[in-house]
């Protein structure tokens, strides 16, 4: 079942020049499926990110998310169906330095008024599956960046939403971090069935992805499938940003 269905999208931003960030993008995530998105930077791939969170309006074309368009909702609606549909995760973490892990995971479902009984069960069972049990307690300043994105993860899964959407979330990590984060997100998307769209510049996250969407200029540049071998699959990966061009140091290729 498609749960994700992007249909002739674009996106320009006026101005004095203005500027066509995406064009005629189709774009189809099934339910449960692990997406990446790749291209050089100013391809268009974060602007795609943010028109799927609804957090940037599409010019043209259409969304949808299990069939609803979220673009048709009032404001109050939308911010809603934001927090109960969708699951952020970002480079930068965004968690919340005063309050303690549990807490920055709690705060959706305390938002949504949730019985504390529920709250502690879902913070058990998600901080457990994350490995991160033991760090509850602790502020987000005492723990290392693995942690934090761990953490950010569990916030983003607590509510059960439809679709996770995580930009660059191994930017500010360590590779052995790195790794870590893409393991977990990859055996969350298999045990949980998490529909994934992650956003990369990293050939190795992308590489635990089922398939990976390449765009360039705005536009469907072409996709890569997983298959049954990840070594292949990251070398499938490394030759199409191969092809595609864009500045040297902008796709690291030494993390295997």
């Amino acid at each position: 079942m498609d749960l994700l269905q992007v249909r002739n999208l674009n996106k320009i931003y006026p101005g004095k020049v203005s500027y066509k960030a995406l064009t005629n993008i189709d774009l189809t995530i099934e339910k449960g499926e692990f997406v990446g998105i790749m291209g050089p930077s100013g391809s268009g791939k974060t602007t795609l990110l943010n028109v799927v969170s609804t957090i940037d309006r599409p010019t043209s074309g259409e969304v949808r998310i299990n069939g609803n368009n979220p673009y048709d909702l009032s404001q109050e609606k939308l911010a809603h169906f934001r927090r109960r549909e969708l699951g952020f995760v970002f480079q930068s973490f965004n968690l919340l330095d005063t309050m303690t892990v549990k807490e920055n995971m709690l705060l959706p479902l305390t938002l949504d008024g949730m019985s504390l009984q529920e709250m502690k069960r879902r913070a058990e069972s998600i901080s457990e599956k994350l490995g991160i049990a033991h760090i509850m307690d602790k502020r987000t300043f005492e723990i290392s960046g693995g942690q934090a994105q761990r953490t950010a993860i569990a916030r983003a899964l607590i509510h059960g939403p439809q679709l996770l959407l995580a930009d660059e979330p191994t930017g500010n990590l360590d590779s052995k971090s790195a790794r870590d984060v893409m393991e977990l997100m990859g055996k969350l998307n298999k045990d949980e069935g998490a529909t994934m769209m992650l956003v990369t510049h990293d050939a190795m996250a992308a590489s635990y992805c089922d398939r990976v969407v390449f765009i360039k200029d705005g536009q469907y540049y072409t996709e890569v499938h997983c298959g049954d071998n990840r070594s292949a699959f990251y070398q499938k990966i490394i030759n199409v940003l191969s092809l595609l061009g864009g500045q040297e140091n902008e796709f690291p290729t030494v993390r295997v």
